[in-house]
């Protein structure tokens, strides 16, 4: 491999890291829907279903 698609590898191994960690941290802290801005006010997310 050359170095150009090591940089690649390792670039895209990060963001993959650090999505799966921000997905985990959310999870651990309660958020039901993790992409919606509007989860803590929404009607869907207060009784319990997904938005």
């Amino acid at each position: 491999m050359n170095m150009p698609t090591v940089i690649a590898v390792i670039a895209i191994v990060l963001i993959v890291f650090f999505a799966v960690r921000y997905i985990y941290k959310e999870k651990k802290k309660g958020t039901k829907c993790i992409g919606c801005p509007y989860a803590d006010s929404c009607q869907k997310h207060q009784s319990g279903n997904s938005c």
